[in-house]
């Protein structure tokens, strides 16, 4: 791989924003000045009026495979990702079968070593039945272990108190909770039967899965990590209640309790229900204006660390369905999430620098992720080159999802993704994929 300089790039970077050059050097970031001067043969780049930005980490997506690639694949969403700025994806293990042992786990490795257009790192999943599993994953090339505790699929619902009792206990590395009491959630869908015998609204996800819900099973796993000092991140908090269960007095690096926030729950709410119906039904739903707001104010005041996806992909005939019950629940939105931000601190909801902390520093940080999420010498080259002076339109030729559908077709963006390096190499230039050499996400102890 040959050297490379980005000239006059406007770096956007650990909490300031600073015109240099950027060098690279096989898959590694060997020096950032002013002025860069090399010996010998050496690709060239101007990126003057441009921004560079670190490689986004999204710690939260599902690219459905194996056993359910007619929703998406590993091959198509990587590439969908990539066209997004996301360098780095972690993916979930509610697929088929699931990902609950550590033999499929390594089977999906391996499809990512085949198929993946960016890096990677899969969850192992949580059961009743496979603590002794848990406790023996790789922590070192692991991301994580998911929890389903509410809204899962197949057995994958963990609500065996005794065995969640042991998993925050004893389970040696981060566990990702998705929180939604089941209970409550399934009382409140009979009410909703009902009240609405002809067919429940889409506008009534949010009062089915409703903050209470959300709330109930949130508290008990801080409780639980509290009790057993467990190393705790919390997946797409939607309601304003919730956000009172996270700190902001203490360095990020620090917090044994994180947590994290999807962008669709930044961006919708309520009445966005009446012009999209099922096409924004997702678990946790998408809620009220109030809890919004409360999402943006936690975020920005650091309660909540970390911006994501949840990229959650279904069939077409399986996502606009009229029937709310045969419906499913999740939306596609990883090649956009990036463009849609940057469009929030244009407006003035953000800053530039505050977008980048969110979706490249602090999953780096929360996740003790190897040489990534920075623009540091030594780093690896996982970078995004953005033009903000070029809109770019949602259409549904641009669209990589293998579903073939977005929420969000036909909005506007105030910038446009130019380049991506992956590992030093360009995986993505002016519309078009290019092949890259991924390695699997490492992490590393006691950062």
């Amino acid at each position: 791989m040959s050297r490379q300089i980005i000239r006059n790039a406007t770096i956007i970077n650990e909490g300031e924003s600073k015109i240099a050059d950027v060098l690279i050097n096989g898959d590694l970031i060997e020096k950032i000045d002013s002025n860069i001067h090399v010996e010998g043969a050496c690709v060239e780049f101007d990126a003057s009026e441009k921004w560079l930005i670190p490689g986004v980490i999204d710690d939260q997506v599902h690219f459905r495979e194996p056993g359910l690639t007619h929703k998406a694949d590993i091959y198509s969403e990587s590439r969908a990702a990539l066209a997004g700025g996301v360098t780095s994806y972690m993916e979930m293990p509610n697929v088929i079968p699931q990902t609950t042992t550590n033999e499929l786990l390594e089977e999906k490795y391996q499809i990512g070593v085949k198929n993946s257009a960016v890096n990677y790192s899969f969850y192992l999943g949580a059961t009743n039945y496979n603590l002794e599993e848990l406790k023996k994953v790789d922590t070192e090339n692991v991301c994580g272990i998911k929890v389903f505790m509410g809204s899962s699929t197949g057995d994958m619902l963990v609500d065996d108190s005794h065995i969640l009792h042991k998993i925050f206990a004893e389970v040696p590395t981060l566990i990702a909770t998705h929180c939604e009491c089941e209970t409550r959630v399934k009382s409140r869908l009979e009410e909703a039967k009902n009240m609405f015998p002809s067919g429940i609204p889409a506008n009534q996800h949010p009062v089915i899965r409703d903050e209470q819900a959300c709330y109930m099973s949130s508290s008990l796993a801080v409780a639980l990590a509290k009790k057993y000092n467990t190393r705790l991140h919390i997946l797409h908090i939607t309601s304003s209640s919730e956000t009172g269960l996270f700190k902001n007095n203490i360095p990020l690096s620090e917090k044994r309790i994180t947590s994290e926030v999807c962008v669709h729950h930044l961006h919708f709410a309520i009445n966005d229900y009446d012009s999209l119906s099922h096409q924004i039904k997702c678990n946790p739903a998408i809620k009220y204006e109030k809890d919004r707001d409360a999402l943006w104010q936690a975020l920005l005041d650091d309660r909540i660390d970390v911006i994501a996806t949840d990229h959650a992909p279904h069939s077409k005939n399986e996502k606009l369905d009229d029937n709310y019950l045969d419906c499913h629940a999740g939306l596609p939105l990883v090649q956009h999430t990036l463009q849609l931000m940057m469009n929030k601190a244009l407006e003035g909801k953000i800053s530039k620098e505050r977008v980048v902390e969110k979706m490249c520093h602090n999953p780096a940080i929360a996740y003790k992720l190897k040489e990534r999420g920075f623009i540091r010498e030594g780093y690896k080259a996982d970078l995004v080159l953005i033009d903000p002076n070029k809109n770019n339109i949602v259409t549904q030729k641009s669209l990589m999802y293998k579903c073939d559908w977005s929420p969000i077709l036909n909005m506007e963006f105030n910038t446009s993704i130019d380049t991506v390096w992956i590992n030093g190499g360009i995986g993505y230039q002016n519309g078009e994929i290019f092949p890259t050499n991924p390695e699997r996400l490492r992490f590393e102890k006691d950062r």
